[in-house]
């Protein structure tokens, strides 16, 4: 019996990438990393670094003494990159968004290994062939899209992985600008808060990766994570927060139109949030209808990944 392809993973220690990793390993794949000797030049929203607090260094000795395969190299180098390539069947990227413009490389070594089965580019958010964002997230969503056209024009085997609404984004602060933690008196909420969002932890983003990546069934098509009990409006998820706490908040809805003036007036990363936040809240880009012949729902192809709910997120703030 042949044994569990081998994966690469672009992006390694990012708030994504470190659980892809983590999950690999569990689901025994053997597991490559690609990891750059000089540090990156992404400056980390604060929401991620408190999700996420191990450093880079402590990760990837975390890696090694796990018996991740270190492999030193970087996206921009075409030498290193085309070599790492050449020693695995599967190649994950979970480059953060500056990053975008370095999957031309990657597709560019790819062609040139020539024995890859699958590549799943960094997207890792929602679909970007449905949405209804502005900017600034509209544009990383169009370059994102640009990549897929890419990859289908050069033939490459691929799946594109949908998963909307990390909790370390969305749930933490519940969408609340300039705090880490739920509210405790107050909560604003964008638009009606009866439009449904889909909401998925980082590490439950990882096992479903995995899952795709070690299934036929996904290659050459999109992987949408809208699990049943996480596919919920701000109204549904408001009082489970409340029923822990033992308080009733005060609501403030703001409008469409106040939201966008606070984009354009904001700078980074409030910008890039609110836009985020306006995307699923406001403009439901959560809700559509799935195409068999080009879709897959991760709930109904992996029904037995026991995933985080949202109500047990909440739990850790209480």
């Amino acid at each position: 019996m042949a044994g569990k392809d081998r994966i690469l993973i672009l992006g390694p220690t990012g708030a994504i990438g470190r659980h892809i990793v983590w999950a690999s390993l569990k689901a025994g794949n053997p597991t490559f990393v690609l990891v750059r000797s000089t540090p990156g030049s992404i400056r980390n929203v604060r929401l991620v670094t408190a999700a996420n607090p191990e450093t880079k260094e402590e990760l990837i000795e975390s890696f090694k003494n796990s018996g991740v395969t270190l492999i030193q190299g970087d996206i921009y180098d075409h030498e290193s990159l085309v070599k790492a390539i050449k020693q695995v069947d599967v190649v994950i990227c979970a480059a953060g968004r500056l990053l975008i413009e370095g999957q031309v490389k990657i597709i560019a070594a790819i062609k040139e290994a020539g024995n890859v089965k699958r590549f799943f580019p960094s997207e890792f958010g929602l679909d970007v062939d449905r949405h209804d964002s502005v900017d600034p997230v509209r544009e990383v969503f169009v370059e994102k899209a640009k990549i897929r056209r890419m990859i289908e024009a050069e033939g490459i085997p691929y799946t594109y992985l949908c998963c909307h609404a990390f909790t370390g984004y969305f749930l933490r602060n519940l969408a609340q600008i300039d705090t880490t933690v739920p509210p405790r008196d107050k909560v604003v909420i964008m638009g009606d808060g009866n439009v449904k969002g889909a909401f998925v932890t980082e590490a439950d983003v990882g096992t479903y990766t995995i899952e795709a990546a070690n299934d036929p069934r996904a290659l050459n098509k999109a992987v949408h994570i809208r699990l049943p009990s996480n596919y919920l409006t701000f109204n549904e998820i408001i009082p489970l927060w409340e029923k822990k706490i033992a308080k009733t908040l005060e609501k403030t809805h703001v409008s469409e139109e106040e939201v966008i003036k606070d984009i354009k007036e904001s700078s980074f990363p409030k910008d890039y949030l609110l836009a985020l936040y306006h995307s699923q809240q406001i403009k439901g880009d959560a809700v559509y209808e799935i195409d068999p012949a080009k879709d897959i729902e991760a709930s109904e192809f992996y029904p037995d990944v026991k995933y985080t709910t949202v109500d047990e997120y909440l739990n850790q703030f209480v």
